[in-house]
């Protein structure tokens, strides 16, 4: 399997990438380095997780060619708007220190607001700027992608999810699929838990010598999904993305299937304000 997947733009973006929502600033940067150092390429952040300036440091203090670093960060809700949204995009290019970053996302439709529109012009010039090698958004839904779509003509490169076995919106990955727009997973293990523990992951998991996390998240590869697991722990950070030498069968995929239950850890996009 290819480590990257190409976006609508022609951009390649890894299909595995280190998430780090929840690591303070100041762990942040050592947490990215031993991601660097397992072999992650690609680091998600966001202006909510206020870890951005510890990011740009590591990437910075890496060593690594900055062509060689997917980095994505996202516009939070308070900042939605034209004039809003550059003006986040500015911040987060200062606090990032960079010139310019990968991916760029609207992190919530936020519709109660009903400002998203607006918000995707001014990613469209972000873009044609230079300043974004490819824009995206996260959490949005069906309604929210056709209205982008039938009122400004850009596509989406991402739209980044909650995706689990627990909750495989096929949908909304069906409308992915035929727009050309990447699925992106969120929460890809279910943050752990239960999940990890059914008998369907735990069987699958025995018969290819994987734990657990790691036949989840070769599940979410197969489907053609991009994940970004999240961990401060050396072990488990190494664990994450040591999973390019095996495949699922397809006894392996029918039996994650049934696992769907549409049940939802984050808030639902149309009534998060």
């Amino acid at each position: 399997m290819d480590p990257t997947v190409e976006l609508n733009n022609g951009v390649r973006m890894p299909r595995l990438g280190f998430g780090v929502y929840k690591i303070p600033d100041a762990e942040v940067e050592r947490a990215v380095h031993t991601a660097f150092e397992a072999g992650y390429r690609s680091i998600d952040t966001a202006t909510l997780y206020r870890n951005e300036r510890g990011v740009g440091a590591a990437v910075a203090s890496s060593g690594l060619p900055r062509e060689e670093v997917f980095v994505t960060t996202k516009l939070w809700n308070t900042e939605h708007g034209y004039d809003e949204a550059l003006r986040a995009f500015d911040a987060s290019l200062r606090e990032l220190a960079l010139d310019y970053v990968d991916l760029y996302l609207i992190h919530w439709p936020v519709p109660s607001r009903d400002r998203y529109v607006e918000t995707w012009r001014a990613f469209e010039k972000i873009i044609s700027d230079g300043r974004a090698r490819a824009i995206g958004v996260s959490n949005f839904q069906v309604p929210h992608l056709q209205r982008l779509l039938d009122e400004t003509g850009t596509i989406p490169a991402v739209n980044q999810i909650e995706l689990h076995p627990r909750l495989q919106q096929p949908e909304l990955r069906g409308f992915h699929e035929r727009h050309g727009i990447v699925t992106e997973a969120w929460s890809p293990l279910a943050r752990g838990g239960d999940l990890l523990r059914d008998e369907v992951v735990e069987t699958v998991s025995r018969k290819h010598g994987k734990t657990p996390a790691q036949v989840v998240l070769r599940w979410h590869l197969e489907m053609g999904h991009v994940v970004i697991p999240k961990s401060v722990t050396p072990e488990r950070i190494a664990e994450n993305i040591d999973v390019f030498d095996f495949e699922l069968d397809s006894h392996d995929i029918a039996g994650l299937a049934t696992l769907e239950v549409g049940d939802r850890i984050g808030p639902h996009p149309d009534t998060l304000a």
